[in-house]
């Protein structure tokens, strides 16, 4: 434990006596903890929190009290894409202390609401997560890529909040944006960030690589066009992806042959490479281990149910990703079922010493206008290779 990082520090649930068990669930120290007493208390705390919004929120009373099916914890299914229509809270909006959005300058975009528990609570988590992996280095300054948005004026998007937030774990020496802001929206800056990497790969700090994939294949990719030598970024380099391929799916390669090329031509070793999956509906951090797979932590549950029936299906069956959470007091998200394809797996499978089951996200379910902060970003790579 890193007691020193304020992003460990105590946060309190919005009403102790309502949310006691939300609160000794979120207060877990061990991000990865699993056993009948875990298990207990998060079904006593998922249903403080069907509780909560049932009595705040009319929309999901109408849900809790109507005739459903059965389902993990008594909380009604919602589809993601609901929240990319309408605007569901379960407290007042002076209450509200973020706004973020989940797509880019067009497109439908999920509207949430943050009050400050759920944030700071889902901000301790990843907090958690890095302090397990020993990614929380207050007395080692880093240089940081971030292949994300760089901050604009009522820039809300979930990814350049996570990304920015992330930072917070390693003081900076300095600090490079991928997508640079224009004045105009932004742009992809792949020369910038060649120059950013041979300049830090010279510097004697560790470097953080952080943000979409898609764009830091495409540097290594004009890295070799251009006959660039490879690199070897500083030891202690650490790189954590997130955001994935969406709308550029037919130029997508597989994570490892990415984590192969990376190693190839910036000298960071696969354990330090690690994808995760998160979304501004769910802000669960799923982090992959050192054998790239993504465990659910205490704090969540995982389940896949069927593209037809939403039945759930077993391990080792593609279905849509359902993700389950008491820990969000702003809006009735907690049981939520994602436009994601994906499939679970035992703990024991993995090979790593984590115990909680892992999943695998294998593409979007169908084709839809719905547009992710993914999609909007890789729209700025066309005519980029």
């Amino acid at each position: 434990m890193t007691p020193s990082n304020p992003h460990l520090a105590p946060v309190d649930v919005p009403d102790a006596t309502a949310l006691a068990r939300v609160q000794q669930l979120c207060d877990l120290t061990e991000p990865y903890a699993s056993g009948p007493a875990e298990e207990e208390l998060f079904a006593a705390a998922m249903a403080e929190t069907n509780a909560w919004h049932r009595d705040r929120s009319p929309f999901f009373r109408g849900l809790y009290d109507g005739d459903r099916p059965e389902t993990p914890y008594g909380a009604p299914l919602i589809h993601a894409n609901f929240f990319k229509r309408h605007e569901v809270l379960s407290i007042p909006m002076d209450d509200v202390d973020l706004h973020l959005t989940s797509s880019g300058t067009t497109g439908q975009k999920s509207q949430m609401f943050f009050d400050t528990w759920t944030i700071r609570s889902a901000q301790r988590m990843v907090a958690r997560i890095f302090d397990h992996n020993g990614w929380i280095t207050p007395d080692q300054e880093v240089n940081y890529l971030l292949y994300s948005y760089e901050p604009a004026r009522d820039l809300k998007l979930g990814t350049s909040f996570t990304d920015n937030y992330l930072c917070d774990f390693a003081p900076a020496r300095q600090v490079e944006y991928a997508l640079r802001n224009t004045g105009n929206g932004h742009e992809f800056d792949p020369f910038g960030s060649i120059a950013a990497l041979r300049r830090f790969a010279e510097d004697d700090v560790p470097v953080r690589i952080l943000g979409f994939p898609a764009f830091l294949w495409f540097t290594l990719e004009r890295m070799s066009a251009m006959g660039l030598p490879p690199l070897r970024l500083p030891e202690g380099s650490l790189i954590i992806l997130g955001g994935g391929w969406k709308g550029h799916t037919d130029r997508q390669i597989g994570k490892h042959e990415l984590y192969e090329r990376v190693t190839e031509q910036l000298g960071v070793p696969s354990e330090r490479i690690r994808d995760t999956f998160g979304s501004v509906e769910h802000c669960i951090p799923y982090i992959e281990c050192a054998h790239h797979n993504l465990h659910a932590p205490v704090w969540s549950r995982v389940f896949i149910r069927s593209t037809r029936t939403l039945e759930p299906l077993p391990y080792g069956e593609k279905g849509y990703l359902h993700l389950v959470s008491p820990y969000i007091t702003s809006v009735p998200a907690q049981s939520v079922v994602m436009g994601d394809l994906a499939s679970l797996h035992p703990g024991e499978e993995c090979g790593c010493e984590l115990t909680t089951p892992w999943f695998t996200v294998h593409g979007r379910a169908g084709v839809s206008r719905n547009r992710s902060c993914a999609v909007a970003a890789a729209e700025l790579m066309k005519g980029m290779s």
